[in-house]
This record gives structure tokens, sequence and C-alpha cells, in this order.
């Protein structure tokens, strides 16, 4: 890095491109039928949009190919009654980022008090700040058990030595021995690269609490897949989702395995949370994403996330049912790019993802090959 501010927040030459931070997808999906209330409007450096009563949108920009993240700021109340505004996600400790909200304050938020820091998730796009607000504001981090603990644990694992347990699933999943020596060389521990120090102490937020704010109240509707316990926000009476990573507009977020739960099936997880949303929030609700623009077609957007998915499963599931295969040959049949060094860890984790719903659905088995994965049809 070339350097940090007077704040310790690094600028952003040599960091790491966050959108590899597990928040970007390498298949478009579709997004017909999504309508854009505010086209291809986006608040400026400092400004917000109004979204609807209690809501607000700013703009945090990010280096990397998705070039920013869409903070939401509640309407909310301070313990002495003043109107103030709840922060939900941050953008990275990078100054790009710290710089943004240093406009917004002498901006649109002006002599308006920040009451709290909302993360829907861990990823560093979402609470690499939330130390930073926090702290400058002294005010509590909320967020779910399950992101905040991992998001400690993930933060904590760094170092030189990158983890004989990685390099196995990279070997497993097919990578050759170039591939896995270039691993090793790389370092460990990317996510605290661009992360604030976080809070030791937070307030726990879960599925189905509702949040008083003012004259609002915010249900907290929660998904996995992508993370372990992502925290959207519904407002029932004007009709608003904030929906963070769980549904974006026009990308499928990332959805792998990793070390730290290497049986796990987030791809089945991910599919039961699309069925939830569908059976919990209204399909005309506004969208509000961490990443594009605020959308209508709620419902519609689910049901293609769910569709293209499953037509994935089964067209890798035909492939596989004609001859074995590895994780890396299943690149192809699931993303619609080539595959560079610098995108394989997070292809190799969507693909592991993929064939571990086919494993638990039954349409595949696998079989271990001197730590190579070999996956074969279920006659």
């Amino acid at each position: 890095m070339s350097g940090v501010d007077d704040e310790g927040i690094p600028a952003a030459s040599g960091s790491p491109d966050v959108s590899l931070t597990q928040d970007d997808s390498f298949t478009a999906t579709s997004h017909a039928g999504l309508t854009y209330p505010w086209g291809d409007a986006a608040p400026g450096a400092g400004e917000t949009i109004r979204i609807a009563p209690g809501i607000r949108w700013a703009r945090i920009p990010m280096p990397g190919s998705l070039g920013h993240i869409n903070s939401w700021l509640l309407d909310d109340v301070t313990a002495d009654g003043n109107d103030g505004v709840a922060v939900v996600d941050t953008g990275v400790c990078l100054t790009i980022c710290s710089d943004a909200w240093k406009a917004l304050y002498a901006g649109a938020l002006k002599d308006v008090p920040v009451t709290r820091v909302i993360g829907t998730h861990l990823h560093p796009d979402h609470i690499g700040l939330a130390g930073w607000i926090a702290k400058k504001k002294g005010v509590q981090l909320w967020m779910t058990r399950g992101e905040m603990l991992t998001a400690r644990m993930i933060v904590g694992d760094t170092g030189e030595t990158v983890p004989e347990e990685a390099l196995a699933q990279s070997r497993a999943a097919g990578w050759d021995d170039d591939q896995i020596e270039a691993q090793r060389n790389g370092g460990w521990g990317r996510f605290a690269m661009v992360m604030y120090p976080l809070p030791r102490s937070y307030t726990r937020i879960k599925d189905g609490d509702v949040l008083g704010m003012g004259a609002h109240k915010w249900r907290v509707v929660v998904g996995s897949g992508h993370s372990p316990e992502h925290a959207c926000l519904w407002n029932e009476r004007e009709g608003v989702l904030v929906s963070g990573d769980q549904v974006l507009p026009r990308i499928s977020s990332n959805v792998s395995i990793n070390i730290t739960e290497p049986e796990a099936d987030p791809l089945g997880e991910w599919l039961a949370s699309i069925d939830k949303l569908i059976a919990t929030v209204p399909g005309d609700v506004i969208t509000c994403p961490a990443h594009g623009q605020p959308f209508k077609g709620l419902h519609v957007r689910l049901m293609a996330l769910r569709d293209e998915h499953r037509m994935r499963l089964y067209n890798l599931a035909e492939a596989i049912a004609k001859a074995p295969m590895r994780a890396v040959e299943s690149f192809p049949l699931l993303f619609n790019r080539p595959i560079g060094p610098e995108q394989l860890g997070m292809a190799t984790g969507e693909a592991l993802a993929h064939l571990k719903r086919l494993e638990v659905e039954g349409r595949v088995q696998r079989e271990d090959r001197d730590g190579v994965w070999w996956y074969h049809g279920v006659a």
C-alpha cells in the first residue's frame, strides 16, 4: 500500500481489487421485467436521493469492477429525540471510501447525527468502514451474530503462509501444480487489508426482529448462501426492501464453498432463501440493492435467479452423466467468461457449491482419487 491517512485508512494504490471479495459474479443474469424508477440516476459526492419516507440513498465509490457500493440512510432518532440517520453498509477501508463519507458529512448529512451502523453482512465492501464510522460517531455496530463472528474470525486469520487446507481444496478441485504454487506464494488474509478494526462489542439483530426508527419500523429478514446470516431490512408500510447482496438486479452474488466449512451446501441455502423472500416480502416493493440501481420487480428477479441457477445445475448434471469431471472442468458450464488467475479462487468456490448441491440432491457422486475430486453421474 502507498500509505495511510491520519486516521489510519490506506490509500487504494496497491490494494486488492475489492470486487473480488465475494461480491462479484461471473454470470450476468436476466433482469427482464424489472423497472428502475430512478433510471440511471445516482447520488453524487456528498449527495443523497430520497427513495421513500424513511430512507435515502448514498453511493460510495470503490476501486475494482463493481465501482461502488450503495449505502442506505434510514431516518432514525437519537437518544435525546433529535432526527438522525442509521447507516446501512459503508464501503471498504480505503481513502476513496472514507473521503466519500467526509463529503457526505459536509454535504447532505451536515448537522445530521449518525445513530447506528448496520452491516447487512460480513464482506469488506459492506463493513470495511463500519468500525471507523462507529468509532468516529460514538455509536454501535448492529449485525447478525453469524456475520459478526465470522467477520472477526476471517479478519484474524491472516499471515504469509497459506493454510494447507486451502491448498488441498484447490488440488481437489483440479488446480495444476503451477496454480497451487502461485496460491502458496500469494499470502493469506485479503479481507483484513481493507477492514478498519471492528468494535469489540456489537448489537445483535436476528431474523424477525423489528427495528424501530422513529416513525418507521424495519423488519429483519435473514437469508443465507452468499454469507452465513445476511440481514435484509423490510419497511412494510413504505414498501421498501434493503436487500444488500441477497438480491442484486443484474448479477448473481457469489455463492461459494470455502475451507471454513468445506462440506457446506451454500447453494441449497441460497435457493431456500429465494423461496423464503418470495413467501415473505411482497413483489411490488422498491428493492434497494448494494450494487446497481433501486428497482421494482422483486419476485421476477428472485425467480430469474432461482431458475438460472437451476438451469446451470441441470446442464452440469447432464454433462457429468456423460463423462466424469473435476470442478475446473465445470467452469464453461457455469460461467459466461474465461476464468483467469484473478478469478480462479472464487470460480472454484462457486463451482464446488454447485457440485455439492448436485451431491445433496443425489444427482452426482464424488470420488477422491489421490486428493483430486472427480464427479460421476448417478444411474
